[in-house]
């Protein structure tokens, strides 16, 4: 039996029964699950994580599954990476990455969602599963489907990076391209949701797969030695995972996980779609769509769903957000790769480069420790770093036309 004791309305606080359902029929404001606390404080402690596989499903109580896992037993507990040399670039005590880049089974945080996704979905009885998606969670509803042995459709804008739509394709999916941006693309698969009994992971499946966030959250405090950190920064696309690591760090103080929470989190897009940032630098509760034009497709929300959610967030951990162009994003994947070979995707050149300069605003303190979330590997955007990259030194098969190559190198 789960810990899952009801679905939220995140507005009007109206409880529902635990089922595919995702807005409140009264108000239209998104639900969420809300968890027995005091079963699983008797449950989930310290020792008895410690004692359990090295994988998401180590904080399973407060994850939103009646039963047994379905997927994801080779997901979750991604590095927690000491950025020393980095650190001392930028110029602070205590940098840490948290480093999802080699999440299994498709490189992206996103496998944590659809695990616990999945799960729940063939638990409600469907036999397919469907996704809207900048790239990174059409690959995972994609791989773990296949694994869980359902029915795939993934829609994607067709704009998407080649790289991204293989990366997808090599699963056998139903993958279809639509004509437009993601917002397009989301629009269309709520027709399709009302229509066809699927199981959209972030749509009627959405309350179950946020939750999937949260992991990432427990990992960091997990690895800290149970102790929450000073800052955190994290992307921005929908908001969700802001909000679920935010969650997470709440939901670890409130069971005793950790003694004290004094986390600072930040927000961090690229400047071509940062509705979020931007409404919290302009002190506005309200979400202003944009039309998203930035490489970092994967953050390319332009009415995110949980971006008044992740306003809250942010404020109540005293944090703050930042935006950055494209020049600086991809400066900053090169800075990461070239100071502690580590390859993120775009969405990575984003944290980095807001971190950075959230830095020298003064509005991260140095001293730390500061933890910089990057959520997917490079090798899903090498696109973005064509023509911005050092230069190939092509030579003939002899060691002449090496060494003349060699005087040149360094100058």
């Amino acid at each position: 039996m789960g810990y899952v004791s009801a679905l939220r309305c995140r507005e009007c606080a109206r409880e529902y029964p635990v089922e595919p359902i995702y807005v409140c029929e009264f108000c239209f404001g998104p639900l969420e699950a809300v968890y027995d606390y005091e079963r699983i404080k008797k449950a989930l402690t310290r020792e008895a994580i410690a004692k359990r596989p090295r994988n998401l499903w180590r904080y399973r109580e407060l994850l939103p599954i009646e039963g047994e896992p379905q997927v994801g037993f080779d997901s979750g507990m991604s590095p927690l990476v000491r950025a020393e040399r980095l650190a001392k670039i930028l110029g602070v005590k205590e940098l840490y990455i948290k480093d999802d880049t080699v999440m299994h089974p498709t490189l992206s945080f996103k496998d944590r969602v659809v695990s616990v996704a999945l799960t729940r979905a063939k638990e409600f009885g469907f036999d397919t599963v469907a996704c809207a998606s900048t790239g990174n969670l059409a690959h995972s509803v994609s791989a773990l489907g296949a694994r869980a042995g359902l029915k795939r459709f993934v829609f994607i804008p067709a704009s998407l990076e080649q790289s991204k739509i293989i990366a997808s394709l090599v699963y056998g999916p139903n993958l279809i391209a639509v004509d437009g941006n993601y917002d397009d693309v989301n629009r269309l698969c709520s027709e399709i949701a009302n229509k066809y009994r699927w199981a959209f992971v972030n749509i009627n499946i959405r309350p179950y797969y946020a939750e999937g966030s949260k992991t990432l959250g427990f990992e960091i405090l997990e690895q800290l030695g149970w102790k929450a950190p000073a800052s955190v920064v994290i992307p921005c696309a929908s908001g969700s995972l802001l909000t679920k690591i935010w969650k997470a760090f709440k939901e670890s103080e409130k069971i005793g996980l950790i003694d004290k929470l004094d986390s600072k989190i930040y927000a961090a897009q690229a400047t071509g779609c940062s509705p979020i940032t931007t409404a919290l630098k302009e002190g506005r509760e309200v979400i202003r769509p944009v039309k998203p034009g930035t490489i970092a497709k994967s953050l390319a929300i332009g009415n995110p769903a949980d971006g008044f959610y992740a306003l809250l967030a942010i404020k109540e951990s005293g944090g703050w957000g930042e935006d950055v162009p494209d020049e600086e994003i991809i400066n900053a994947m090169k800075l990461l790769a070239g100071s502690e070979g580590i390859f993120a995707e775009t969405a990575g050149g984003v944290t980095l480069a807001v971190t950075k300069k959230l830095i020298e605003q003064g509005k991260i303190d140095r001293e730390g420790p500061i933890i910089v979330c990057v959520t997917g590997n490079g090798l899903k955007t090498q696109e973005a770093l064509q023509g911005h990259t050092a230069p190939v030194h092509h030579i003939k098969p002899n060691l002449a036309s090496f060494e003349d190559v060699l005087k040149n190198i360094g100058r």
